[in-house]
Order: structure tokens, then C-alpha cells, then sequence
């Protein structure tokens, strides 16, 4: 018998080569589950010694059914799936991968970006319908010489920085009321207010986390701030921005395009008014996805649990345990 049981809640990788390597350097035996409801994660986690979790809705009446739980390791940046206060009151580490696919989703970003300004979809499906010299009935702005906003500086929004530099905006604007603007404005951006962020923009790429405070915060309000011909893009969490005043922004010409990789519901629904939508390029929460990405994401998020169940402190941990 092993020494330790990790449950994999839900199963969403081909293999679990990087894990099982991980984690049978401390006997631990990595049992693979497929978990939809709170009823079927806790009775798979009762007796688990850590959890590795996706999607799986981790709430606080699953975690406090778990007897011997010391660490709940998500896969990703976000965390927003699993009730933090209950870990933090059970004595459970919670721990995430902050770091493992910031140059993918700021790719990912951009290649959204450049899809909206450039109106690739667009054009590729004029193409293919036989039409050709399409011009100014479907108007195409300069890129050089704009402003570019930032919602959010993490460590994400900051790879992306690096990369536009090169695309000449005359601004770049930043939103982050928890980052100084002496260490925005070193990296080359300026420290702005929301109504000044928003306003502004040519060009919005949205990198706020997912919270009860953040939830919905690119309203009505703030479509109505921004110019007609911005372009917004969500590679963040999709509850982030108000769907339905995006979908009426769009439909209406009050912004111009929005690319997106996230939604508030997911998988997109087939009959959502996004997927008839000419200016708007859609992608499928791919963002973080190489298959460098993968395998740097697997092996760390095993790490956390192996360094928790041998005593140590996580390098990635959400949460304060005592």
C-alpha cells in the first residue's frame, strides 16, 4: 500500500506521466476520478491525502467532508472553483500554477487583437464566399499611433506589454489599483483610473482576476465610455465582463470588435448571439494551451503536492496555513 493517496478529480489530460513522476518520489499512489457534483468529490476525496483539481467544484461542503486532506492543487492560474475560506479554516494548503502559460495567453491575446483590428475571420470568410476588394464597406483602422489599455498588470498583462511595444501606440494605459505607478510606469506604461482606461482605449485587453468584487465590473457603464471603433479582448475569466451589454455593445456599433477566449458560461452555448456575430472572433478558453505549457503545468501542479505532503512550504500556495 502507498504511503499517500492523491485523488485527480476530474479528468481532463491524455496522460499522467509528469504526475505519477512527481508524485512516486513520496509513494504516493495518483487515483484518477472523473467528478462532476459536490456529492460525487466528496465521497472520491474523503480519505485523500491531496487533491489535484481542474474544474471540479471544490465548494466548502466538499472540503469539509475531507478527513486527511492537507493540499488541494489546482491546475491553472485561477482558482475560483474551490472555496478558499473553507481550506483556510480546515487546514488545507491551496495552491495554484501562477506562472506556467503567461507567454501562450498573452499570444493568445494579441493573436485576438490583431484578428479584431485586421479582421481576419472576417475577411477569411468573405474569401471563401467568392467576394474580393471588400475595402472600406468593412473599414479596417490603423493600429500605430493608438492606445492601448490594460485592465489588470499581473504577470500575464506584462508579457503582453513586452510584446506590443514593437507595434508603436502612442499610450499605453494601465489599470491595477494594486500596483504602484512608479513599477508601471518603469515597465514603460502609465498608471491610469478606470474612467481614464476605459475612455481612452483604442484597444482593451482585459486581465483582471476573477472575484465577487471584479465580477461583471466591464458593465453597460463602461461600454458606454469607450469609443466606437475600440476593440476589446478577454483572455482573463468571461463573468469579468457583462456579457449582455458586450452582445448589446456589439450588436448596436457601440464598440467595434471583441475577441474572446473566455465566457461566462462554458463551453460557449451553440445559440448565443456572439457565435453570429461578425465582429466578434471567438476561441475556445485555449489561451493557455502548448504543449509546453502542458507538461510545465502537470509537473508543478504535482510539485505542490509533493512538497506539502513532505513537510514543506508551497512555492505556490493562495492561502495562509498556521
Amino acid at each position: 500500500m502507498s504511503k499517500y493517496k492523491v485523488v485527480m478529480t476530474d479528468d481532463r489530460h491524455k496522460t499522467y506521466d509528469e504526475e505519477k513522476k512527481v508524485l512516486d518520489t513520496i509513494d504516493a499512489e495518483l487515483v484518477i476520478a472523473n467528478c462532476t457534483t459536490p456529492g460525487e468529490l466528496a465521497e472520491v476525496c474523503r480519505e485523500a491525502d491531496g487533491i489535484l483539481v481542474n474544474l471540479a467544484p471544490m465548494t466548502a461542503e466538499v472540503i469539509k467532508k475531507l478527513n486527511k486532506c492537507k493540499v488541494i492543487a489546482r491546475y491553472g492560474v485561477g482558482y475560483d472553483n474551490v472555496d478558499v475560506a473553507a481550506c483556510t479554516e480546515k487546514g488545507i494548503y491551496l495552491t495554484n500554477v501562477p506562472d506556467y502559460c503567461a507567454e501562450e495567453v498573452s499570444d493568445q491575446a494579441l493573436a485576438l487583437l490583431m484578428a479584431c483590428a485586421r479582421k481576419i475571420a472576417r475577411r477569411d470568410a468573405q474569401v471563401r464566399e467568392g467576394k474580393w476588394n471588400i475595402g472600406s464597406a468593412d473599414p479596417i483602422y490603423r493600429i500605430a499611433g493608438k492606445t492601448f489599455t490594460l485592465l489588470g498588470f499581473g504577470m500575464i498583462a506584462r508579457c503582453l506589454l513586452r510584446k506590443i511595444r514593437g507595434l508603436n501606440f502612442t499610450k499605453i494605459l494601465v489599470y491595477d489599483p494594486f500596483v504602484d505607478e512608479d513599477t508601471i510606469k518603469a515597465m514603460g506604461a502609465e498608471k491610469a483610473d478606470w474612467e481614464t482606461a476605459v475612455s481612452m482605449a483604442d484597444f482593451i485587453s482585459v486581465h483582471i482576476p476573477l472575484n465577487e468584487k471584479t465580477r461583471g465590473i466591464v458593465n453597460a457603464a463602461a461600454f458606454a465610455m469607450m469609443k466606437p471603433a475600440a476593440i476589446i479582448v478577454n483572455t482573463s475569466r468571461g463573468p469579468v465582463i457583462d456579457e449582455a451589454a458586450l452582445i448589446d455593445a456589439l450588436q448596436s456599433g457601440r464598440i467595434n470588435s471583441a475577441g474572446l477566449d473566455v465566457y461566462t458560461k462554458e463551453p460557449l452555448a451553440i445559440d448565443s448571439p456572439l457565435m453570429k456575430m461578425h465582429n466578434c472572433v471567438l476561441t475556445d478558453h485555449a489561451g493557455w494551451y502548448s504543449e509546453d505549457s502542458m507538461s510545465e503545468l502537470k509537473t508543478k501542479a504535482a510539485q505542490n503536492v509533493k512538497d506539502i505532503l513532505s513537510g514543506k512550504k508551497p512555492k505556490y500556495s493562495v492561502n495562509s496555513i498556521v
